[in-house]
């Protein structure tokens, strides 16, 4: 904890239903202008992320000596007032828990934010003292967008209004006032003061704007014994001071202890559920910058849920994905914040995650309760209503991707995609047969055996036309085909024709297809997006937005592609393969106490040593390893009883 170089790249984030989150390094000391202490997405600005409160400064006084116990950067790599040095022990197994020794002082900290209110509760407890001791509290405000910094200005409103052992603000129009309150009687002091030049350094290594001035309007001062607890809660709304503690109690009751990979798994999955005041339920792409995208939802969407052992959990978020799924196949207004919903492989991912279910809970209540979804999200594709996605006459199907990333391949760099995959596409195709032939052993649950038939007949075109088209010489499938244009890039998308439950690959195919994703693009952190030995290579995603960008999809590893692999792994070489998937799997455990604590990164280098990059949490890279695991855990158990 002392250390800085390896304390400060260990980030801890909390978040709650609604999408606001409380998010700083394990020191609390911030590097990044989306880490905040209470970060709430405001309606009054189009639903976007606001830092309220980027930190709270806690003060120990003893015989009027004053130990800080904040950590703030600023320029000429200098830390002040550097309170992590009075750090002694960090865990997070239940809920985030510091102890600072000052001295003959031991003191505790506990952090929690609600789950579905937007408020942040810390909680203080004197551990050991041998002398009179205060607490002073000193709180670092921002009110700015996750996506802009704060800078010392006239406009700002300085005023605050007493309420219930604590006051509130609202330092510029338009923003909710903000209501900060301590559990016991306290004293603020009004000394409203700018902190300038605080500085951010993953914002400065990404080439952007990394300076901010913080505005202080006073303290907070209260005496406090020895084993006495006191509570801070930061909200847009008051709350009675004396329900603040049990509040608190309330929530630290309902945490699942973080005691295994997998509880620490499942832990990660909840703060991707979204839940909106008229009862839609989301799943956020990750944190800190992602909101709800189509694809990512659908392909997340068993492994947080299924997976995470709540299946009316998926239920109610297919009841957006569906609304938002039909508005655009009957060109409605979408009606819900889902983004992306007309990318052509939305629909085929929707139905990959509809037959998760029904092997999860049975064929018969996946047709009961999403049967006619199928029917007709295929027949909307078969009969060429989709924009861009089209069937043709050999039973693939093609997407133009030339001017506008259509997979999730999505990288682009002057408007243009930077991998411009266009035509027939691997893994849409590989996702389109596996649909047909899905979807026509629903057809005939149903009794639509008409419709059945055409997706057999097309299913069987569809087959034999991806083997003679994707599959090359050397045993692996082209990335994409487009006409006279072929890519013979070796990138992961080829795998799921190997993972997919109907595959228009044999075995043999199957294992050579595998065997070339394992020489050329496994690495101990997911699949590489092109093998080292294809033109483009780079593999390291890091520094300014240009840099990043070329290297986004042309070596990085993806954790969530492990979940197809392995996949495709178990389906050949079955109980032989499960002591290299367990192992492949568990190469994540270490990535729980690094980055992101408890999640798992959106990407990683391509190359050793394979460093976290993106996102700090990121649901299909939690979700794909999750649900994988599952699966190794039944064929462990399959196995013990033969």
């Amino acid at each position: 904890m002392v250390n800085l170089q390896q304390s400060l790249t260990k980030e801890l984030l909390q978040a709650n239903k609604t999408g606001a989150y409380s998010y700083s390094t394990i020191v609390d000391c911030n590097t990044r202008k989306y880490n905040g202490l209470l970060v709430v997405p405001l309606a009054e600005f189009e639903g976007r992320n606001h830092v309220l409160i980027s930190s709270l400064d806690a003060t120990v006084i003893q015989h009027g000596a004053e130990f800080n116990l904040g950590l703030h950067k600023y320029p000429g790599d200098n830390y002040s007032p550097k309170g992590h040095k009075y750090i002694r022990q960090f865990e997070c197994d239940g809920i985030p828990t510091t102890i600072y020794r000052v001295g003959g002082v031991i003191l505790s900290r506990e952090k929690i934010f609600m789950s579905f209110e937007n408020r942040i509760l810390i909680r203080y407890t004197l551990l050991e003292a041998h002398s009179p001791t205060k607490l002073r509290f000193k709180p670092f405000l921002a009110f700015r967008d996750t996506n802009a910094l704060s800078h010392e200005n006239n406009q700002i409103n300085k005023d605050y209004q007493v309420v219930d052992n604590g006051i509130k603000m609202c330092l510029y129009p338009g923003f909710p006032e903000l209501h900060m309150q301590f559990s016991v009687k306290n004293e603020f002091v009004y000394q409203p003061d700018w902190y300038r030049d605080i500085e951010y350094m993953k914002e400065q290594e990404r080439g952007y704007e990394f300076k901010e001035d913080l505005f202080v309007p006073g303290y907070f001062e209260m005496p406090i014994k020895k084993g006495q607890s006191i509570t801070f809660s930061a909200s847009l709304d008051p709350m009675p001071s004396n329900k603040i503690k049990k509040a608190f109690d309330d929530e630290k009751a309902q945490r699942q202890p973080r005691t295994s990979f997998t509880n620490c798994l499942k832990s990660a999955t909840y703060q991707f559920y979204n839940k909106h005041k008229d009862g839609q339920r989301y799943i956020l792409a990750g944190y800190p910058w992602f909101k709800c995208r189509a694809r990512d939802m659908f392909v997340a969407l068993p492994g947080c849920t299924l997976s995470a052992d709540n299946p009316k959990l998926f239920e109610a978020i297919m009841k957006t994905g569906e609304k938002a799924l039909r508005n655009y196949m009957g060109e409605q207004p979408l009606d819900c914040d889902v983004t992306e919903i007309d990318a052509p492989d939305v629909p085929l991912w929707m139905i990959w995650a509809v037959q998760q279910y029904a092997k999860e809970m049975g064929q018969s209540k996946a047709v009961e309760k999403y049967g006619q979804l199928l029917l007709d999200t295929m027949d909307f594709l078969m009969n060429q209503r989709h924009k861009n996605l089209f069937v043709h006459e050999n039973g693939l199907v093609y997407s133009y991707g030339k001017d506008k990333p259509v997979s999730w391949m999505n990288s682009t760099m002057y408007g243009k995609p930077l991998v411009p995959r266009s035509g027939y596409l691997v893994e849409f195709n590989a996702l389109w047969y596996n649909a047909l032939r899905f979807v026509a052993n629903i057809a005939r649950e149903l009794g639509e055996d008409y419709q059945a038939d055409n997706m057999e007949s097309l299913a069987a075109k569809c087959g034999q036309s991806f083997v003679s088209v994707f599959r090359n010489g050397y045993g692996y499938l082209y990335d994409y085909v487009d006409g006279d244009m072929v890519d013979w890039s070796v990138r992961p998308n080829q795998i799921f024709a190997a993972s997919l439950d109907f595959s228009p690959l044999d075995k043999m195919q199957k294992k050579q297809v595998l065997d070339i994703v394992t020489k050329e693009l496994l690495t101990p952190k997911g699949l590489r997006t092109l093998s080292p030995k294809s033109m483009g290579y780079n593999p390291v995603f890091e520094g300014p937005e240009d840099r990043r960008t070329w290297a986004y999809h042309q070596g990085t590893a993806w954790p969530w592609l492990m979940g197809a692999y392995l996949e495709a792994y178990l389906k050949i070489y079955r109980m032989s393969g499960l002591n290299f998937a367990e192992r492949c799997i568990y190469e994540f455990e270490d990535d729980l106490i690094d980055r992101g604590i408890s999640s798992i990164s959106e990407l990683f280098d391509g190359n050793p040593p394979y460093r976290g990059r993106g996102g700090i949490a990121f649901a299909m890279s939690v979700a794909e390893i999750l649900r994988v695991k599952k699966l190794i855990s039944k064929l462990s158990e399959n196995s013990a009883q033969l």
